[in-house]
């Protein structure tokens, strides 16, 4: 197990996203769900999944005690540890690595965590029939000691092709943890692979992941791939006011499947409405055998969409209609600003 400190976040993130490509597969923005879990008197166990930094309010107090952004248990807990049963929001992932924010816990943190897994593929049962007790559990992330109100990252050695979509996170014996992130690479459903109707290709729940991006800024260049149209500007790829004439910004996402048949593309601002890009380009390539990022000014980009004028807070689509075999696009934004998603409709 290889782990990161505090002060290496960066690197960590840059690891998970560009060297292995994967993404965060329990965060409410892709509808990752508490399916159970053993106790959460003083904060509840949802916290976990919330996108934001957590916060703290010193003056706020609830009937339970202290209030806390994040999810924490009683103390004196007479079992080895408590624990939180979680559904992905993807179909299923093969495990990178995650992070554990024991953030603004300092004397009620946890000491220790593991995460454990199983599969689960049965479509008519429903998430709360799978058991703290399953035998099919299986380790993922072995148990790793936590410190007080800090960021903790922890990668896997030895990554397998196993895949998962029910996690358990262990906290040993109890405590408080503020969040929790789960990187895996997403493995699409069969059907969808194997579907003659166009689907979207672009979406995290389809396997694609940013694997570049000239700027982030304001918002990660990942919100681009993620399910729904959002709530407000938070939940998109925005970047800095450029002030040099001729700048573009530019985001690559990797599809989740190579493509033959490319139906549409939609460009969606939805939420920007000051800030929204003056026009977009999209272009897609070809990338055989490796999973490092294509050149953003590599020579082989072929336009999808020549450069459009753009509008505020709309879908833009556009219809393309050709048999086209890609496996990266690039969205380019002329010459700045923001993005909610971008859709490839494809087989």
């Amino acid at each position: 197990m290889l782990q990161f400190k505090e002060n290496q976040a960066k690197e960590f993130e840059n690891v998970v996203s560009q060297t292995h490509q994967s993404v965060e597969i329990l965060s409410d923005r892709v509808l990752g769900q508490v399916v159970s879990y053993s106790d959460q008197w003083f904060a509840d166990a949802t916290n976990l999944l919330k996108p934001t930094a957590p916060v703290r309010d010193a003056t706020r107090f609830t009937h339970a005690g202290a209030w806390y952004d994040g999810w924490e248990t009683r103390r004196h807990n007479t079992e080895e540890y408590d624990w939180v049963i979680f559904k992905a929001g993807v179909h299923a992932a093969r495990i990178i690595g995650c992070e554990v924010d024991t953030a603004f816990f300092n004397g009620n943190h946890a000491p220790a965590i593991s995460v454990q897994a199983l599969r689960h593929e049965d479509a008519a049962s429903a998430p709360s029939d799978i058991s703290e007790k399953d035998v099919r559990w299986t380790d993922v992330i072995e148990k790793v000691e936590c410190g007080p109100s800090q960021r903790h990252f922890f990668l896997r050695e030895a990554l397998t092709d196993d895949h998962y979509n029910y996690f358990k996170l262990k906290m040993y014996p109890d405590g408080g943890i503020a969040r929790f992130r789960l990187y895996g690479k997403v493995v699409a459903p069969e059907q969808a692979a194997a579907s003659a109707k166009p689907i979207d290709l672009c979406s995290i729940a389809n396997g694609a992941v940013a694997i570049a991006v000239s700027d982030q800024h304001f918002g990660s260049a990942n919100n681009l791939i993620m399910p729904g149209r959002g709530h407000d500007m938070s939940d998109g790829w925005e970047t800095s006011r450029s002030r040099t004439p001729g700048h573009v910004d530019w985001a690559i996402i990797r599809l989740g499947k190579l493509t033959s048949y490319i139906d549409r593309i939609i460009v969606d601002t939805a939420h920007f409405r000051g800030n929204f890009p003056q026009f977009i380009k999209v272009e897609g390539i070809a990338v055989d055998g490796t999973t490092a990022a294509p050149h953003h000014d590599d020579p082989k980009w072929t336009t999808l969409v020549d450069k459009s004028k753009a509008g505020p807070d709309k879908e833009h689509e556009y219809k393309i209609d050709k048999v086209l075999q890609i496996t990266h696009v690039k969205l380019t934004i002329i010459p700045d600003g923001g993005v909610k998603r971008i859709r490839v409709f494809a087989t």
